[in-house]
């Protein structure tokens, strides 16, 4: 299998993550891929222009990282982290959800933040700054994080770890210490470990 991925990427992350706790990383070849400048090879692979995108072995594209993870999960030889049926079910896909909105509101402030300052808007990053705001606050109050490792409290820690990573001057722990100790307990998992992701772009 080959994995088109950027180490910055929380979406990406998440996928690593699941291949990792799946024992499916040695099976999967990490293509790493620019997607501000679209090369063909990717838009070959996802019209969206987006990443992650995994091949599978039969030649398949899959994408995005919701449909990759939950691949992975039914291939995959590890610990299961979806339920197969049922409310459980539900609620971690519900808590995936979260998190990839999370990451989705952190991911159009960065990218906000990198537009010319005369296309920049104020309004749309308080927006975006207020719904992450809410989430965390959310999740603060949530039990959802002291259940078993599942694809959604894996996606909510990659979120987690990018807010570290594009915004060290906003710190979410200060009011939030059952998050915080939740997200360093994930912190500590070897998958976590294995892909930090790096400071550059």
């Amino acid at each position: 299998m080959r994995l088109r991925f950027s180490r910055t990427s929380p979406y990406a992350r998440k996928v690593r993550v699941t291949a990792f706790e799946k024992g499916l990383s040695d099976q999967i070849e990490l293509i790493e891929t620019d997607t501000w400048n679209l090369p063909e090879a990717l838009l070959r692979d996802n019209p969206l222009g987006k990443i992650p995108a995994l091949v599978t072995a039969a030649g398949d594209v899959l994408f995005d990282s919701p449909v990759i993870c939950e691949y992975l999960e039914a291939i995959g030889t590890g610990p299961s982290l979806l339920p197969a049926q049922g409310c459980a079910r539900w609620l971690v896909l519900r808590l995936q959800a979260l998190a990839d909105g999370m990451m989705d509101a952190a991911v159009e402030r960065y990218v906000e933040a990198h537009r010319p300052s005369e296309q920049r808007s104020a309004d749309w990053d308080r927006r975006q700054q207020a719904a992450l705001g809410r989430c965390l606050d959310y999740l603060e109050r949530s039990d959802e994080l002291d259940e078993s490792l599942s694809l959604g409290t894996i996606a909510v820690a990659c979120a987690l770890d990018y807010l570290d990573l594009r915004f060290t001057t906003e710190p979410w722990r200060l009011e939030r210490p059952r998050l915080a100790l939740a997200h360093a307990k994930f912190a500590q998992r070897a998958s976590f470990r294995a892909t930090a992701a790096s400071t550059g772009e």
